[in-house]
């Protein structure tokens, strides 16, 4: 494809992908949403007019607002206009390039913001090596998963208040930690602060009603598009309270996504089989269309003192056991309604080697096997100042399909 914006071949964003975000510039304060090009952002607000095809004519009004959420609300053949029309305005072909003048913003001019006004956010547990691991570390390999994870999608309900912006600092958590050996707990700052390499998934499509199940067949026209998701943990804290009833303050302080929302439309190309599944779970989770994707994703950590940056995760997330059809057919199977811009999360992801672990906990091995980093220093767990940045892509034809970066610097404990 032949773009009005120069970029590489190893660019994030070309025209085959076509991300969606919310942005302001230090001229116009006002929140709109834009599309990613190259080194760009495409303002939507001002060429709302050229949707004119007839899914969008009547709806231009959703690239004037403030939040992606009436947009993701529309229906798959919405987003495949709009994404059709998007490509012809960017290509060079195109007779009426003078409407882009004015349209087009510098990124590093941008401010990025949550994509979404987020309702509600769910986190699963959905890597089977991550599950794996964890069980291994805590219990032993003869038991390592517990006997619902092969017939369900694990997950819990986070804290949508506290989902930020790639780039927005966290600050490390106090709370309750009762180490092994102590007679009571004590109210401390995190000692075993963590990261959780995650992709997430915006929901789209009409609202559903409470009592009314979205079905495995039609998951897909509720999955608008996917960020990159650090799910930062505090470990100590969470050992504490995870029993009975699973995490709670000890996710709740902080969970990052990437501000740029690359649709499934995108993604489409670089779909691979799905995971084997044994045994085969029940028949309202069963499905044998690939709804598995190979997106390379690293994590890196950057200390404030060397500013040297050290990749310490490389992994995929076609290594998920449970496809991101099935997380929503699950959720929604007892009756749960889900609203444009709902976000649910795969969990860590962690690959079968000791370089593909998606988190601290097991790259460390609970803080048995400390990691170095290029600085000469090294980590069992995430010192404050510390940057952890969160990368991904599908690799294409002389070109990928990008989501840039998902990043958060620790700031001390208050």
């Amino acid at each position: 494809m032949n773009c009005v914006v120069n970029y590489s071949a190893d660019c994030d964003f070309p025209l085959e992908n076509l991300p969606y975000g919310i942005f302001s510039t230090e001229g116009n304060q006002t929140k709109r949403i834009g599309v990613a090009i190259g080194d760009k952002i495409l303002d939507l607000s001002l060429v709302s007019h050229l949707f004119t095809g007839p899914k969008l004519s009547s709806k231009q009004y959703v690239f004037k607002e403030s939040t992606l959420n009436s947009f993701m609300g529309l229906d798959p053949e919405c987003w495949s206009e709009a994404r059709t029309t998007i490509q012809k305005m960017l290509t060079i072909n195109n007779m009426d390039i003078d409407v882009l003048k004015g349209c087009l913003v510098e990124q590093k001019n941008a401010t990025l913001h949550l994509p979404a006004e987020i309702g509600d956010y769910t986190d699963f547990y959905s890597s089977i090596h991550h599950a794996y691991n964890v069980g291994c570390m805590f219990r032993n390999p003869e038991n390592a998963l517990m006997p619902n994870w092969k017939h369900l999608p694990v997950g819990y309900h986070g804290r949508a208040s506290s989902v930020i912006v790639s780039g927005t600092s966290v600050r490390r958590p106090k709370g309750q930690v009762c180490p092994e050996g102590a007679e009571s707990p004590s109210y401390k700052p995190c000692a075993l602060l963590d990261f959780e390499l995650e992709v997430a998934f915006f929901v789209g499509g009409a609202s559903t009603q409470l009592g009314s199940p979205v079905t495995i067949k039609e998951a897909d026209r509720h999955i608008f598009g996917m960020v990159l998701m650090n799910d930062w943990s505090a470990r100590d804290i969470q050992k504490w309270e995870y029993v009975p009833l699973g995490p709670f303050l000890s996710k709740s302080f902080g969970t990052t996504i990437s501000p740029w929302v690359v649709t499934m439309e995108a993604l489409a190309p670089f779909k691979v089989e799905n995971s084997k599944q044994d045994p085969l779970p029940l028949e309202y989770l069963q499905h044998t269309d690939p709804y598995n994707f190979d997106i390379s994703l690293s994590v890196a950590i950057k200390p404030e003192k060397s500013g040297i940056k050290s990749y310490v995760c490389n992994s995929n997330y076609k290594w998920l056991y449970w496809t991101a059809k099935q997380q929503l057919a699950h959720h929604t199977v007892a009756g749960c309604n889900v609203k444009p811009g709902d976000l649910m999360a795969s969990g860590t992801i962690s690959g079968p080697e000791e370089k593909s672990y998606g988190s601290m906990l097991e790259l460390s091995w609970k803080g048995t096997k400390p990691i170095q980093l290029k600085d000469g220093t090294s980590r069992k767990f995430l010192q404050d100042g510390d940057e952890v940045i969160i990368e991904g892509f599908c690799q294409g034809e002389g070109y990928r399909v990008g989501f840039g970066e998902c990043k958060g610097k620790v700031l001390p404990a208050l």
